[in-house]
């Protein structure tokens, strides 16, 4: 029986950086994952695919309606190569799981395909392609997560699907009706109306990305709009059935009337739930709360002391980067150093375009727990790199402590945030105030301007460009 320091079950952003991080500590390592290829959903049907087809799409809508604009002019038609588009992205996946596969071998890490469970607190029996048993003293569990759907829709698959099965459709929808107004269902959304499909989302809450600012939710509602999506909040979903070729959906409004929406494609992106299916948990003394994630203490320890987990299948954001920080703090932790996390400060953005990125408080948390604050706001349409591209959509909302002026949140939609946000990030964890940033240099024509505007803006309302 081979035997390691650390076992990891799960080869998403988590786990395989998990054991990069155990094996440069000088851990032996192992990770299992179940499919074929690393990267977990994150690389391999979830965040790299998706921005491949966002970006392969944008490029599309560029071309049919703003490239005349810029004195740009293509003969003919333009028009879409679906499978091309989709063969593409998986070129980018391949590539992508193929760096991980060079990263196990780098680091010299064992890699196991097959489903592992726990036969006892230190033993994993792996069912698969590499079937055997393995012992580990440590075992980190990063078995990420799945799409969540309703108790009364039958996902098919081919007509009523989840992500998974959006990002690699045969065919553009005519009408994609998208159930929930998160991040996954408005990027999708966002991909299939550039390529030329009606869309419909239908969001529960009163307003899309409902978890991020108010301002951001209404600013990107408006950008959709726009677009021509028809945005149907505060409407819950009935029922949803396939007749051939057609999807209904089925919904109750605020007023208490049902509405009914007839597409071709029904997208099921209600959120997503931790995966420990498989695992036999209870074979090595691990707990799970009553929302099925693994429960753990400050150290990310779960109730089996040399047993973590970490990622999606705990408490918190579902989030790539989050299950990074943890698989290299669980790593160090093990090491027996001393690493911390702010989770205050772990970012969300939504890759739509204007693009949205957040951290730290929002304003409406900031109400809620009573915390005197002033907001500094500045808008992307007011900055001459903003003019010179065309991206007028969107501004960077700053909120500090009205007393102390240190930045409690930084709130952005538009050009290049998913990177902007990156400089509220730095500013916070350091305890940045609102007049710190307004006093850096920022270049000149940049987006990254409109944050120290928005600094400004906080510090006694003197931006310069508005």
């Amino acid at each position: 029986m081979k035997s390691y320091d650390v076992a990891i079950i799960g080869s998403g952003p988590g786990g395989y950086v998990a054991a990069i991080r155990c094996a440069q500590l000088g851990m032996k390592t192992a990770i299992i994952e179940k499919y074929s290829t690393l990267g977990g959903t994150c690389l391999n049907v979830g965040c790299i695919p998706s921005k491949a087809l966002l970006s392969s799409s944008h490029h599309y809508e560029e071309a049919t309606k703003h490239f005349e604009d810029h004195g740009i002019e293509i003969p003919g038609d333009i028009k879409v190569n679906l499978e091309k588009m989709i063969g593409r992205k998986q070129a980018v996946v391949d590539q992508t799981t193929g760096g991980i596969d060079f990263l196990m071998k780098k680091n010299n890490i064992d890699v196991f395909e097959g489903l592992g469970a726990f036969k006892d607190a230190t033993h994993i029996t792996i069912e698969g392609k590499d079937a055997q048993e393995i012992e580990a003293k440590k075992i980190i569990i990063a078995t990420g997560s799945k799409p969540s759907n309703l108790p009364f829709i039958t996902l098919d698959k081919e007509r009523i699907i989840t992500s998974t099965e959006a990002l690699k459709l045969k065919e553009v929808p005519k009408h994609l009706i998208i159930i929930g107004g998160g991040v996954i269902g408005l990027e999708l959304g966002q991909v299939y109306r550039r390529l030329g499909a009606e869309v419909t989302v239908i969001e529960y809450m009163d307003r899309i990305i409902p978890t991020m600012d108010g301002g951001l939710s209404k600013e990107l509602n408006k950008v959709f709009k726009k677009s021509k999506c028809k945005m149907m909040l505060s409407h819950k979903v009935q029922s949803v059935e396939r007749t051939g070729d057609d999807v209904v959906v089925k919904a109750e409004n605020k007023k208490g009337e049902v509405v009914e929406f007839k597409g071709d494609y029904c997208l099921v992106s209600v959120g997503r739930r931790p995966y420990t299916e498989g695992l036999n948990l209870d074979a090595a003394g691990v707990k799970m709360n009553d929302r099925g994630q693994v429960e753990v203490n400050e150290h990310l320890q779960t109730s089996a002391s040399n047993i973590y987990a970490i990622g999606d299948v705990i408490k918190g954001a579902m989030l790539a980067h989050k299950a990074e920080e943890e698989g290299t703090f669980v790593a160090e932790t093990i090491a027996g150093q001393k690493p911390h996390i702010d989770y205050n400060l772990i970012p969300g953005v939504v890759y739509t375009w204007p693009e949205v990125a957040a951290v730290g408080k929002t304003e409406e948390e900031l109400k809620a727990d009573n915390v005197d604050y002033k907001v500094g706001q500045f808008p992307f349409r007011a900055l001459g790199r903003a003019r010179a591209s065309g991206d007028l959509d969107g501004f960077v909302k700053i909120l500090a402590d009205k007393t102390t002026d240190e930045v409690l949140g930084v709130h952005m939609i538009g050009a290049r945030c998913a990177d902007l946000i990156a400089e509220a990030v730095v500013a916070m964890e350091y305890r940045a105030s609102a007049e710190d940033i307004s006093r850096m240099s920022h270049a000149h024509p940049t987006f990254a301007e409109a944050v120290k505007e928005a600094a400004l803006a906080a510090t006694d309302d003197r931006a310069l460009h508005v």
